[in-house]
């Protein structure tokens, strides 16, 4: 029986560790947590707000899915995605989930990110 979903993995291009602790720790608010020292080897990072688990794993042949996306839900979302494009990142609202507000962003490497809030 399926409890809960533990992380959601993108997938990055080697060396881009700076640019998304830069993202998901600067511009997201999420803290970097340490993968295992076998893990680490490997490249990428992990990072965690909350139950929220994102893990960042270098892909050699790296492209950034155009369709699939992790959704996480956010708390003040008009603030939120303010604070998003004042650090630069673009927000593109989409109002066509009945019952919530959401948009669509991108991190340093492409990887699509919905951020959603249900309406009151």
């Amino acid at each position: 029986m399926l409890a809960a979903v533990d992380h959601v993995q993108l997938a990055a291009p080697p060396g881009s560790e700076g640019a998304l602790r830069a993202f998901y720790a600067g511009v997201l608010g999420m803290a970097e947590t340490p993968k295992p020292p076998v893990l680490a080897a490997r490249g990428g990072c992990w990072f965690a707000l909350g139950p929220v688990r994102l893990h960042l794993g270098v892909e050699e042949d790296f492209r950034p899915a155009r369709k699939a996306h992790p959704g996480l839900r956010v708390t003040g979302i008009e603030a939120f995605a303010r604070r998003l494009e004042a650090r630069g990142a673009a927000v593109v609202w989409d109002d066509h989930l009945p019952g919530h507000r959401r948009f669509y962003s991108e991190d340093p490497v492409g990887n699509r990110l919905e951020f959603l809030e249900p309406d009151a």
